[in-house]
Order: structure tokens, then C-alpha cells, then sequence
């Protein structure tokens, strides 16, 4: 086997125990075991709500056996077809295998960063909310620009998404607008994200096309399901009503349905608007306002357990995450990690992935990666 083929080779092997390890294999199969003997007792189904933690923690672990040894497979696979290619002098063979194997060492990497994914509400759906900074026009256009970029990265990556609310600049883009994201480790691939992104480019609003450095805060909050207890005093909150402002259907903007509600001791506001419905709104906040506080929760232990305080994410409208440079030159650049690339086309259509991956094993490790983004 060519030396390059098997370097190939000892990666994808130590990846794949790395995984293995991470996914404590010996134990993983025992529980399937129990798992799947569970599942076939009469009585399962007696008490509905633990049968589908059952069902669901089984379904979790087969997915990940199946794709450790769907991996370990290809592998085996693509070294036979090597062996057999040099034996037969078929470069067109070894050539495909070889390339076979790059393509599953990239696919084995993505899974080692999935494995970070193991906080506490990581797995959820999430709330992804992006506000407005100083500058008017420029910095609601700035926005709209970020909302879209996160929008397409849930479309390519399966995520269904839900608009909560939409409020519009006066005359282009958004003062703020709050999106659902569904999906397995929809917050944990984004929870990264909240911060304050920055922008400079030539303004399309400025008549003497001046650069412009505009800004806009982004904040990703889990939704969290009935298991978790978040308790909210009523009386700690203000509850506001309003006419909506944005799209959401005939009657929007003609009856008090939107609902904003304050925590007062927190400080955390939450807004819903999107159905006509006022009941239905006011329910929607308080999920959001659960959400938020248990995403505060987080934080507070996260930092109370990080012994790099110096290299601890902040989140805030005060710590710049990002900065997307479209003139003079052309660079979108992670503050935290050092990841860049000159793809900035690429980013606002939702690519963003290589920022996503660093980030958290930032977060997880305490120090960035500093590998530049491809481009």
C-alpha cells in the first residue's frame, strides 16, 4: 500500500476508536440488549410517556452502532480494493479506493466534532434570535443579511424552521426578528453563535458609497421539553400587548395580538407575534421565556465549572464573535478561534460550518483550533 494511502489508513483507524471510546462500545451494545428486550414486553406501552424515552434512547443508540460499523465497513472495503488493485496493476482501482477513503476520513472528522456535542441541551430545538444595532438602515439591512444566512444554513442541513416574529425597519430590513430551529443538535451546532456580528462593506444606502461598519446581535436559546422544570413566578413578569408590526396574516396589524413579556428580575424580554391569535402568542413567549432562562442557567454553570477564565465565551451585545469584511477586501474572520475564509458569498448563503465546528471545540476544549477555513 502506498505511504499515502496508509496514512489514510491509521487516521480513519484511530478516529474510529476515538469514537468507539467515546460512545463506550462494550457498554453501548449491553444496552441495546436491554433496550431492545424492553421494547418487546407486552406492557410497554402501559405508560406512554416513559415507552418513547425508551424507544427514543433506543433508536439513539442503533443509529450510532450502525454508523460506527457502517464506517469500520468502507474501510475494510476500500483496503481489500487497494490489495486487490496493486496485485492486479489496476490503477483506475486503487485510485477510487483511495479516494474512497478521503471522502470517509472528512465524513469520520465531522463525527468526532458531533461527539462534543454531549451538553446538556444540546440535542434540542432552538430559539435564534438577531436584533439591530446603532445605525438605522445599514445595520436593520445588516439583519436581514444575518437571519437569511442562518435560514439557509437550516435548510441545508434538514432543519425545519418557524418564524416567531418579524419586526421591520422602516425602509429596508429588520429591527429584529426570532426563528424556531428543529432538528436533532439544532442548539448545539448553533449555541455558539450568539454574539455580536460585524459588518463592513460599501453601503448600498449611502449615495457617496462610503465603507460603512454596521452591527447586529444574534442570541441562540434551547427550547426545552416538559422534562425540564423551569419555574416563573407570574408575578415577576410584565406582560405587555400590542399591534404587530410585521407579516402574519390579514389581521395582524388591526388587533392587540402580539405579546411581549418581561422577566423583571432577570431583565430578559421575549416577544411573539406571528399568530392572530392572542392565547396563542402569549403561550408561545412564555415557552421562549422558559427557554431563555434555563439558557441562562447554563451559562451560569458553565462558567462557575471553566477554569480558563481568560478564554471563556462571553455572551453580549458587547463581545464581537465575528466580523464579515466585504470591501476592501473580501474575509469573514471568527474572533474567538481565528477561523477565516474569503468565501464571503459562501457564508451569507448559510456556509458556515467550519466556524460552527471550531467554535465549539473551543468551548469544550478551552482553547480555539486555528485552522483556517478553506478559501
Amino acid at each position: 500500500m502506498r505511504a499515502e494511502a496508509q496514512t489514510l489508513v491509521d487516521h480513519i483507524q484511530q478516529s474510529l476508536g476515538l469514537l468507539r471510546r467515546h460512545l463506550d462500545w462494550d457498554h453501548a451494545l449491553r444496552r441495546l440488549d436491554e433496550l431492545n428486550a424492553a421494547a418487546e414486553h407486552p406492557g410497554l406501552w402501559d405508560e406512554p410517556q416513559k415507552a418513547q424515552a425508551l424507544m427514543r434512547e433506543r433508536q439513539q443508540i442503533e443509529d450510532q452502532v450502525k454508523s460506527v460499523r457502517g464506517l469500520e465497513q468502507m474501510l475494510n472495503d476500500s483496503v481489500e480494493l487497494i490489495a486487490m488493485g496493486e496485485e492486479e496493476g489496476d490503477e483506475s482501482i486503487v485510485s477510487d479506493a483511495e479516494a474512497t477513503l478521503k471522502a470517509l476520513r472528512d465524513d469520520i472528522g465531522k463525527r468526532e466534532i458531533e461527539t462534543l456535542l454531549s451538553g446538556e441541551a444540546d440535542k434540542n430545538d432552538c430559539f435564534l434570535e438577531v436584533h439591530s444595532g446603532a445605525g438605522g438602515t445599514e445595520s436593520q439591512d445588516w439583519t436581514e443579511m444575518l437571519a437569511r444566512m442562518y435560514l439557509r444554513y437550516a435548510e441545508a442541513h434538514g432543519y425545519k424552521t418557524e418564524t416567531i416574529e418579524v419586526h421591520s425597519g422602516e425602509e429596508a430590513g429588520l429591527k429584529s426578528a426570532t426563528f424556531q430551529i428543529k432538528g436533532h443538535n439544532a442548539y448545539g451546532w448553533l449555541k455558539t453563535e450568539s454574539g455580536v456580528h460585524r459588518l463592513v462593506r460599501i453601503s448600498p444606502f449611502d449615495s457617496n458609497a462610503r465603507r460603512h461598519t454596521s452591527f447586529a446581535s444574534v442570541w441562540v436559546y434551547p427550547v426545552i421539553d416538559d422534562t425540564i422544570d423551569i419555574d416563573v413566578n407570574e408575578s415577576d413578569c410584565r406582560i405587555d400587548t400590542y399591534r404587530a408590526s410585521g407579516a402574519g396574516g390579514q389581521h395582524v396589524n388591526t388587533t392587540d395580538s402580539a405579546v411581549r413579556i418581561t422577566h423583571i428580575p432577570s431583565g430578559i424580554v421575549v416577544q411573539c407575534q406571528m399568530e392572530r391569535s392572542q392565547h396563542k402568542n402569549r403561550a408561545t413567549a412564555w415557552t421562549m421565556l422558559r427557554a431563555r432562562l434555563y439558557e441562562a442557567e447554563l451559562q451560569r454553570r458553565e462558567e462557575a465549572a471553566s477554569t480558563i477564565n481568560a478564554q471563556k465565551t462571553e455572551i453580549g451585545w458587547g463581545h464581537q464573535i465575528r466580523s464579515y469584511v466585504l470591501q476592501p477586501y473580501q474575509m469573514v474572520k471568527d474572533l474567538r478561534t481565528g477561523v477565516e475564509t474569503s468565501d464571503t458569498g459562501g457564508v451569507l448563503d448559510g456556509k458556515i460550518d467550519s466556524f460552527l465546528e471550531a467554535a465549539l471545540a473551543q468551548r469544550v476544549h478551552g482553547k480555539g483550533e486555528g485552522v483556517p477555513a478553506e478559501g
